[in-house]
C-alpha cells in the first residue's frame, strides 16, 4: 500500500524515472527470493523424505496450477475478448501464482502439532515443491516467449533459452563454490551472496530470461556443492525481510491500473485459486491414501501466497510485450493483501481439530474433566 500512495499513480515519489534507475536493486530482491527457494533443495535432505509426500504435494501443485490457467484462459477469453494465443501467457501466470503456497502457516502447525507432525512434514515439501513449480512455469513461460532481440549470429530457438537459463544459474553456483569455498564471516559470506544474485540475476534480466528461475539454480547448485551450507541458508534467510520490504515497494509503486474490465479475471482468481488449493489437496491426499492423516481441509493451510507470489508477478510485468501485465499483477497483489492477513485462522482451522482428536486419543480412559 505504501509504494501504490508513493508510486506515479498517486504521489510520484517514486516515478518511473526513479523507478528505473532502482531497477538493478529491484532484480536483486527477485533473485533473493528466487535464492532463498533454491537452498531447500539439498539432495542428501531430499533422499530422505518419502516418495509419497512428493506426490502428494506435486499433484496438489499441478491441479492448482492448471485448473486455474483453464479459468483464466477461460474468462479472458470471454471477458476480455482476446484470443486464445494471445490468453494463454497470462493464464499460465497466473496458474503459476497460484500455486504458490506461503510457508508462514508452519511455525503455527509445529507449535501445535510439535516438529514431528505428519501434518507438518507435508507442508514443508508441498511449499517447497509449489514453489518450485511455480518457478519453473514462469521460467519457461519467459524463454518460450522471448522477443529474440539479442544480436546474435542466428535465431536462439526457445529450448536454447532454456538450456541458457540452466546454465546460468548452474555455472554461476559452481563458479561461486570456488570463490566462497569455507567462507563463514557473515559479512564476506553477505557480499559474496548478493555478488552471486546479482550477477546471475542481472545476467537473466539482461537476456529477457527469468531471474527468480535463474537465482534458485544458482542456489540449489551452491548448497549442494558447498560444504559451508548451513551459513549460506542462514544468510539468505536472515536477509529476506530487507528485501522483501523493497520488493513490497516497488511491487506497489509498478502497480498500475489495467485498461480492460480487470475485476472479473481477478475475483475468479481468488475464487478459483481456494477452490483449487482445498480440493486440490484434497484429491492428491485421497488419492495416496494419506487423507485420513492429513486432514480433509489440509489445503486450507496453503491458501496463504508470500512473496514469492508477488515476485512472480512482478517478474511478468518486466516481461517483454507481455500481454495484460496489470491484470496479472494485479490479481497477485490482491491474493497477498487479502490471503496474507487470513491466512494464520486458515491454518488454525486445520490444526484444531487434529489437536482436538489427538487430545481424545491420549486422554486416559474415564477421564471426563
Amino acid at each position: 500500500m505504501l509504494g501504490i500512495l508513493l508510486g506515479p499513480q498517486i504521489a510520484n515519489v517514486l516515478s518511473v524515472d526513479v523507478m528505473a534507475s532502482f531497477s538493478p536493486l529491484v532484480t536483486l530482491s527477485l533473485g533473493w527470493v528466487g535464492a532463498i527457494v533454491g537452498t531447500q533443495f539439498h539432495i542428501p535432505s531430499l533422499v530422505r523424505v518419502r516418495a509419497l509426500s512428493y506426490r502428494v504435494a506435486f499433484g496438489e501443485a499441478m491441479l492448482t496450477l492448471i485448473f486455474v490457467a483453464l479459468v483464466e484462459l477461460a474468462v479472458m477469453e470471454w471477458w476480455l475478448g482476446m484470443s486464445e494465443l494471445e490468453a494463454v501467457a497470462p493464464a499460465v501466470a497466473l496458474g503459476a501464482i497460484a500455486a504458490v503456497s506461503a510457508p508462514a502457516g508452519i511455525g503455527i502447525v509445529a507449535r501445535h502439532l510439535g516438529r514431528r507432525s505428519a501434518l507438518l512434514r507435508q507442508l514443508e515439501i508441498t511449499t517447497a515443491i509449489d514453489a518450485l513449480v511455480a518457478i519453473v512455469a514462469i521460467g519457461l513461460l519467459l524463454a518460450l516467449r522471448h522477443p529474440g532481440d539479442m544480436a546474435v549470429s542466428r535465431p536462439i530457438t526457445p529450448t536454447e533459452w532454456v538450456v541458457i537459463s540452466l546454465g546460468i544459474g548452474i555455472i554461476g553456483g559452481a563458479m561461486f563454490e570456488l570463490f566462497l569455498g569455507g567462507e563463514r564471516d557473515e559479512d564476506r559470506l553477505f557480499i559474496s551472496l548478493a555478488g552471486a544474485i546479482i550477477l546471475t540475476s542481472g545476467a537473466a534480466a539482461f537476456l529477457h530470461l527469468s531471474p527468480i528461475f535463474t537465482a534458485m539454480v544458482m542456489s540449489a547448485t551452491l548448497v549442494n556443492l558447498s560444504s559451508n551450507r548451513e551459513a549460506i541458508v542462514r544468510t539468505l534467510h536472515s536477509s529476506e525481510r530487507p528485501f522483501y520490504f523493497v520488493l513490497l515497494i516497488f511491487a506497489g509503486a509498478s502497480w498500475e491500473p489495467s485498461l480492460r474490465a480487470w475485476v472479473i479475471p481477478v475475483l475468479l482468481y481468488l475464487l478459483a485459486r481456494a477452490i483449487a488449493k482445498s480440493g486440490g489437496a484434497r484429491l492428491a491426499a485421497r488419492m495416496t491414501g494419506t487423507l485420513t492423516t492429513l486432514g480433509p481441509h489440509w489445503g486450507r493451510a496453503l491458501l496463504g501466497q508470500g512473496p514469492l507470489a508477488l515476485a512472480l508477478g512482478l517478474e511478468y510485468v518486466r516481461m517483454p510485450n507481455a500481454p495484460v501485465p496489470n491484470v496479472v499483477f494485479t490479481a497477485a497483489i490482491a491474493a497477498v493483501l487479502l490471503l496474507d492477513i487470513s491466512s494464520a485462522w486458515m491454518v488454525h482451522s486445520v490444526v484444531e481439530p487434529l489437536t482436538a482428536d489427538a487430545d481424545r486419543t491420549t486422554r486416559p480412559a474415564g477421564d471426563v474433566s
